[in-house]
Parts: C-alpha cells; sequence; structure tokens
C-alpha cells in the first residue's frame, strides 16, 4: 500500500496581491495559475501548486486572533543550505521580522509570519545519516537555536 504525501496548503488571505508578492517575490514560488481577483495558485518545480491563495471568505480580514485553533504553520523546505540562507536574506531584506530559527538536528529551520499573521517555517533538511540518533539508533530530534548569521554567510 502506498502512502500518501503533503500536496498543497490553501490559505485565506485578506489581499491577494499581496500574499502573491509575499509567495512569489520573496519565498520564490511561482504563480501557475490566478482566478481573477479571489483566487491564485503556486508552485514550484513545475507542479501545478503547493499554494492556493483566496479571499472569498477573508477580503479585508484579520489575522485570527490568538489562542484560538487553525493552522499552526506552513513549511517550505528548500533543497540545500545555501538555498534556505538566500531565501532568509530575501525575508530579512523584506523587513519580515523572524519569529524565531531553530536546528532540529535533521533539519534547519526559521521561522516567521506571512502578511495575514500564517506562520511560515523555511527548512533544509540534513542527510538521513546525519540525522541524531540514541544508542538504539531511534531518531533523536532537538530543539536548538540555529545561529542565523552564520547560516546568513551562506547565501552569496
Amino acid at each position: 500500500m502506498s502512502h500518501p504525501s503533503v500536496g498543497h496548503v490553501h490559505l485565506k488571505v485578506a489581499d491577494l496581491e499581496r500574499a502573491i508578492a509575499f509567495y512569489q517575490d520573496i519565498l520564490g514560488f511561482t504563480l501557475t495559475q490566478k482566478f481573477g481577483t479571489s483566487a491564485a495558485f503556486l508552485g514550484a518545480g513545475g507542479y501545478h501548486h503547493h499554494i492556493g491563495l483566496n479571499t472569498w471568505e477573508s477580503a479585508g480580514g484579520s489575522p485570527a486572533p490568538a489562542g484560538h485553533t487553525g493552522l499552526y504553520h506552513a513549511a517550505f523546505l528548500y533543497p540545500n543550505r545555501r538555498s534556505l540562507a538566500r531565501v532568509v536574506r530575501k525575508v530579512i531584506d523584506a523587513g519580515v521580522e523572524l519569529d524565531g530559527a531553530a536546528d532540529h538536528g535533521v533539519s534547519e529551520a526559521v521561522y516567521l509570519r506571512d502578511p495575514d499573521g500564517n506562520g511560515v517555517e523555511l527548512y533544509r533538511d540534513r542527510q538521513p545519516d546525519l540525522w541524531p540518533r540514541d544508542s538504539d539508533g531511534v531518531l533523536a530530534m532537538v530543539n536548538v537555536p540555529l545561529d542565523v548569521p552564520a547560516l546568513l554567510q551562506e547565501a552569496h
């Protein structure tokens, strides 16, 4: 039996053009289709869409209040440390504030919010043979601070 994989995330946004600019111009996704002024789809690597954006129920809306259920974050995997460094540099240069950054042993991750307050994780995976494991060989992920300045040095 085959197993599922994550295909896309679809977000309610307040301003479609602002959201497109963030996901396309800063994070590097490609606009693949747009439905007037109410919805857009963006993908990477030629895929039809990894991100759906719409204003059907949220045009002009505000972010969900703290303490409520909903999406914690959408995570976007970059192919290597250099590409992660480059997108984090673009995020910072665009004036987007980082919520945090962590080394999980299996990956390096940077956390932020999109223009609608949705949580976003930008990360890169380490090779599986470098993943931390306990003495029994069981995965032992960690959560330690990531040295963002050192990461950004690789953006060149």
